[in-house]
Formats: structure tokens, C-alpha cells, sequence
């Protein structure tokens, strides 16, 4: 049983003390490699039309985290030669998890950059914040089609000057947005009184237990390769990851077409940073898309924490060379994609794979695991895949709180740490897709990143309009 699927169980007294629970192989990996220059943060903000009272904000949400106690840890203490790290699971929060800053300039704005900078503590139950961010200048934080990263300015809209976001910032040590985002849809339910319920939860296919040797990934070039990096940009002097968010529609597919949004996402992500690379002469070479793969269910069983497993999308750098894409280019590509996305979604392997599942078995001391972790590491950098696309899909939950109002906008953002140095994320909510953009800061600059979304923006527009004839 794993820490994911244990069930979560308090001291009954106070000489009883709090359980603990093992670290698994994604959090003691990410444990192993924190760096403070560039903090492990996922970023969740979800837009609301109105503003929620706080005390009532508060009580549901400290609710909604006893009623998923998994989230209710810390990380425990041990002496250097321990085995292994544990979570210590609390009965209640050690601090105030739900905080309403004082409406500001830039408020917005500032909540992103603390999210990217500071992370929620380890040592304190639970390691998430949730900050509600009321005034105007939230209600403009993005216009329609724009958008409003950490280092840019507020794009101007006309959307009223009331409002609210609640900007949720994660320790990815600890959980993934997924998971957090069960806990806020739980906490909108005994805040607003309305059901929360999941739409239709993501099934793996029929074959998805089949053995990995009976799967079949077509003409996808070989793993061994040495991936495309993104090519430098612009780099900022300061440390740390930029972000910016932008709102889109939902690209539309051909009637009957074999391929899903998620393989649009995947090729427009390509072929962006394809492009980008051109541009800065950098020669072909393969790429590889990491992609989070989640089968948890989306009802008040799902498992909270890090549930994702992570598969690599391959493009040999022949499939991505051409300047110049008609319809039937982009739609051969489409479908070579489809069939490759299926077939990895359908392999039954440990998340982070076979290798970090031994890398973390009990049998040294966490601190000797710990560098022999960080060098393989950096040892491995040339191989790690170009970039990584986190599709959240429709957020299934409606996530309406009442007098507040529902979610119309939802954004997440994920770690953008070297050697990848960028990261696309969407999610989408109300018939619009959001988009994060997220890179370090020694890779790129926000002028960089808004030249990404213009050709993320471009490719995807492309995917529309196959030789399947043009989407109605």
C-alpha cells in the first residue's frame, strides 16, 4: 500500500503520536532535488465574479482539509541516517491556510510571483496557502485573448470591477494540482450548499493493462537520442521561474476526427517551440513531450496527493523540420500523435518509471540516496525530455460558491526548472481554454514567453483546419 492509498489515521489521545506514512517515489525524488533558487510550486487560480465571505471561506475550507485528511501532513523529523522520509499526518492545520491580503495595485500580479518564489514549508501542516485576491484589479488581471504573467503589465478588458481569485500555491514535494483542486471543489460545496460532483471521471482505455511489450508506438523515434533543448532566449539576472497566462478558445476538431484536443495541444506544443528553435539556429534534433497521465477518479475517494504518472511523447526531428505547414502536413502529424498518445496512456508502469522506484528503495540512508539522486540527476540533464505539456482537460467540478459566484476561469502552472526550462499547462473552464506558460528565468524572459504564446496561439489555430476540411 502505498502513501497515496493509505488511509489517513490520527493519535486518539494526546500519548498517541500523529501517524506516520512513508514518503513515495515521486515525493522522496522531488524531496531529494529542492532547490531554494527555484522552488517546487504548482500554481491554481481559480476567477470568480464575485468575492466570498471570509469566514465562511475559512470554515469550509479547513472543513474540506479534514474531510480529505491526507492533505492534513508535514514532513516528520528523523536523524540523518533514517531510511527513508515520513509524513506526519496532523488532526488540524499548524497554520492559517486561507488569507485575504489587503486589496493592493498589482495584486494579482504579486500573488504569481509569490507563488513562483515561495513555497509553502514542508514542516507545516498542510503545505498548501490559498490567498483570495479581492478588488478590481483582479477582475482585470486578464483580458480575453490576453494576458498577464509575473514581470508583465494588466492587460486592459471590460470585465466589472468587482471580483475575486482564489490563488492556490502547492508544495509539488507534497501534491500536484489535481488533488488540490478535489479540496477546493469540496470546500465550494459546504461554502455554497450547491453539488460539486465530477463530471464523467478520465477512464483508461481497454488496453490500458496491457504489458509494455504489447504495445506498439509506431514509427516513433528511439528514446536514447539526446532530446532538443529549448533554445535560450533572453535571460533574466534574477533567479527563479516567470510565468505568463493567456485565455483561448477551445480549439475545434473535424468532424469525426481521430485525434483529441489534447493531441492538438501536444503538436501545437511542438511545433511552437520547433519554431522557436529555428529561429535561433539551432540544429534539428528529436523531441520528447513529457505528459502527466492521471487515472485517479475525481470523486471525494480520490487519492490526494502526487497521483500523476509521466509518459514521454517522441518526435523524431524529421517530423518537425518543415517551415511551412499546409493541412495535410499538420494532420498526418495529428494522427501519427493520436496513436502515439494512446499507446503511452495504455502502458502500466510506475509513475516516475522502474529506475527511481529502485533508486529509492530503503536500503541506504535517505541523506546517501539523496546525492546519489541529485548526481544521476545531473548526470541524465542531456536526456531529459524538451519540455513538459500538463493537460488538465475540462475542470470537471463546477466549483460554485454560492454568493461568490461559479469558477469562470481556472489556470494551473507547473515547475519549470533546467534542463527543460518551460512548461505548458491548460486546463479549461466555461468553453475557454487557459494557458500557462512558465520558464526559468535563466532561460528566457517575459518578452520571450509572450513570443511562445503568440506561436502557441498560431500552431493551435493550425490544428483546426486539417486536410478533414475546415471545422464548421
Amino acid at each position: 500500500m502505498t502513501a497515496l492509498d493509505h488511509p489517513a489515521r490520527h493519535a486518539d489521545g494526546p500519548e498517541r503520536p500523529p501517524e506516520r506514512v512513508p514518503f513515495p517515489v515521486v515525493d522522496e525524488v522531488s524531496r531529494h532535488c529542492l532547490q531554494e533558487e527555484e522552488p517546487e510550486t504548482v500554481h491554481i487560480e481559480v476567477h470568480l465574479p464575485g468575492t466570498p465571505d471570509p469566514a465562511r471561506l475559512k470554515a469550509a475550507f479547513t472543513e474540506a482539509l479534514r474531510r480529505h485528511p491526507r492533505i492534513l501532513m508535514r514532513e516528520a523529523r528523523g536523524p540523518w541516517y533514517r531510511r527513508r522520509y515520513e509524513w506526519e499526518l496532523t488532526a488540524e492545520p499548524d497554520v492559517e491556510v486561507v488569507t485575504f491580503p489587503a486589496p493592493e495595485r498589482d495584486a494579482l500580479k504579486k500573488a504569481r510571483t509569490r507563488s513562483l518564489s515561495e513555497a509553502p514549508p514542508l514542516s507545516a501542516s498542510p503545505p498548501i496557502r490559498l490567498e483570495v485576491i479581492a478588488s478590481e484589479h483582479a477582475a482585470k488581471a486578464v483580458a480575453p485573448g490576453g494576458d498577464n504573467g509575473s514581470g508583465s503589465e494588466a492587460s486592459t478588458s471590460d470585465a466589472p470591477d468587482s471580483g475575486s481569485v482564489l490563488f492556490l500555491t502547492i508544495n509539488h514535494t507534497a501534491l500536484d494540482g489535481p488533488a488540490c483542486l478535489r479540496v477546493l471543489a469540496t470546500a465550494a460545496e459546504l461554502y455554497g450548499g450547491q453539488d460539486n460532483s465530477p463530471a464523467a471521471p478520465p477512464l483508461r482505455t481497454a488496453s490500458s493493462d496491457a504489458p509494455e511489450s504489447a504495445v506498439d508506438i509506431g514509427d516513433a523515434p528511439s528514446g536514447w537520442a539526446p532530446p532538443a533543448r529549448v533554445s535560450r532566449g533572453t535571460p533574466e539576472p534574477s533567479p527563479g521561474n516567470g510565468m505568463l497566462v493567456s485565455e483561448l478558445p477551445v480549439p475545434r476538431r473535424p468532424k469525426g476526427a481521430p485525434f483529441t484536443v489534447n493531441d492538438q495541444l501536444m503538436v501545437a506544443t511542438a511545433l511552437m517551440i520547433a519554431h522557436w528553435n529555428r529561429e535561433h539556429g539551432a540544429r534539428p534534433k528529436p523531441f520528447r513531450i513529457t505528459m502527466p497521465v492521471d487515472d485517479r477518479p475525481r470523486s471525494m475517494e480520490m487519492p490526494i496527493g502526487n497521483g500523476t504518472r509521466l509518459v514521454e511523447v517522441p518526435f523524431s526531428a524529421a517530423e518537425l523540420t518543415s517551415e511551412e505547414w499546409s493541412p495535410e502536413d499538420i494532420g498526418a502529424l495529428l494522427r501519427r500523435t493520436a496513436e502515439r498518445t494512446r499507446a503511452l496512456k495504455a502502458l502500466s508502469r510506475p509513475q516516475l518509471g522502474r529506475g527511481a522506484a529502485l533508486l529509492t528503495s530503503p536500503v541506504l540512508p535517505v541523506v546517501l540516496r539523496a546525492a546519489v539522486t541529485r548526481g544521476l540527476r545531473r548526470a541524465a540533464a542531456p536526456w531529459t525530455s524538451t519540455t513538459l505539456l500538463s493537460n488538465i482537460g475540462r475542470v470537471p467540478y463546477s466549483l460554485d460558491f454560492g454568493d461568490a459566484g461559479r469558477a469562470h476561469a481556472v489556470w494551473f502552472s507547473a515547475p519549470a526548472r533546467l534542463p527543460r526550462g518551460l512548461t505548458v499547462t491548460t486546463a479549461s473552464t466555461a468553453g475557454r481554454l487557459h494557458v500557462a506558460f512558465r520558464w526559468s528565468k535563466s532561460l528566457l524572459s517575459s518578452g520571450d514567453g509572450a513570443h511562445l504564446r503568440d506561436l502557441f496561439e498560431h500552431y493551435l489555430h493550425a490544428t483546426e483546419h486539417t486536410e478533414e476540411g475546415t471545422t464548421p
